[in-house]
């Protein structure tokens, strides 16, 4: 499979959406039918989370990664985290991912889980290195409102820098939900010397709880038009998911519109999700 970088070029905007190994168990089959209703959306690339909600589940993403390019023909982006990892588990993870045919990797430090440490790796941009030394298209996170360990913008927009300059090909955003404040961040970051593509990272909201979930994990701010939706549709969990739903497809448009170097929709393992997406920007004239 070719890398994912070079997916982004001028007049084109990649369409990809990730997909996890749930909680527990994730048989082939159980991940073939996932991934066959992705591959129904025809995405340019799927990412592979190393776990859902942190639970540790991350053995599974190379094999699933590996499923969707051997049966689905699709390139895959493995994640690969570094909390609490050595130098040689994460070169045990490399060989794996290099066996299996894995040529793009998102480099990422993990979430800290109980009284998880860092190990070797304090951060995931060091990881980049490694992985760019073992011939690794290499893709890191970004974050339009500032990682929620930092609180200092510019300092976060300096942490995006040193990835760039440690090998980072491309970039994808944690979730956000109103476009301007990706717009801000994309003003800022060409300030700072971020030249490398950026792939917007969208999440539909399908309940009260779930939204609420993410933006505690995230950092990231409610505009007041899905605080009114989630009023409006409170007691009717199917028309707040459809709102949900369309609300995530019209963030997608806008985005394509404004010329982002690509969208990104963290679609839950919901196959429906990403279908809907990709109908959505093909209707407004973004995808054949």
């Amino acid at each position: 499979m070719e890398p994912v970088a070079s997916l982004f070029a001028p007049r084109s905007i990649p369409f990809s959406v990730e997909m996890f190994p749930p909680k527990g168990s994730l048989t082939l089959d159980a991940a073939r039918k996932v991934v066959g209703g992705m591959a129904l959306a025809r995405p340019d690339f799927i990412s592979v989370t190393c776990s859902a909600g942190g639970s540790g589940n991350g053995g599974q993403t190379i094999e699933v990664a590996s499923l969707i390019q051997s049966e689905a023909h699709i390139p895959a982006v493995a994640h690969l985290t570094c909390v609490n990892s050595t130098r040689e588990t994460v070169q045990a993870a490399i060989a794996e991912l290099k066996a299996a045919g894995i040529t793009t990797v998102l480099a990422l430090r993990g979430d800290l889980v109980g009284n998880a440490q860092p190990g070797d790796f304090r951060h995931g941009a060091d990881l980049i290195p490694l992985l760019k030394d073992a011939g690794f298209c290499v893709g890191a996170a970004a974050y339009p409102e500032g990682h929620l360990d930092c609180l200092d913008l510019d300092e976060d927009l300096r942490h995006l820098r040193e990835k760039q300059d440690a090998g980072a090909d491309f970039f994808v955003t944690q979730l956000f939900f109103d476009n301007d404040d990706f717009y801000r961040f994309r003003e800022r970051a060409l300030a700072a010397g971020v030249t490398r593509p950026v792939t917007c990272g969208v999440m539909p909201f399908l309940g009260k709880s779930q939204i609420q979930r993410m933006v505690f994990l995230c950092g990231s701010s409610l505009p007041s038009p899905i605080v009114k939706l989630l009023a409006k549709h409170e007691d009717d969990p199917a028309a707040l998911r459809a709102a949900g739903v369309e609300y995530a497809c019209r963030q997608l448009v806008d985005l394509a519109r404004n010329q982002v170097d690509g969208v990104h929709v963290y679609s839950m393992n919901h196959p429906d999700i990403a279908q809907a997406a990709a109908t959505a920007l093909a209707d407004a004239g973004f995808r054949a």
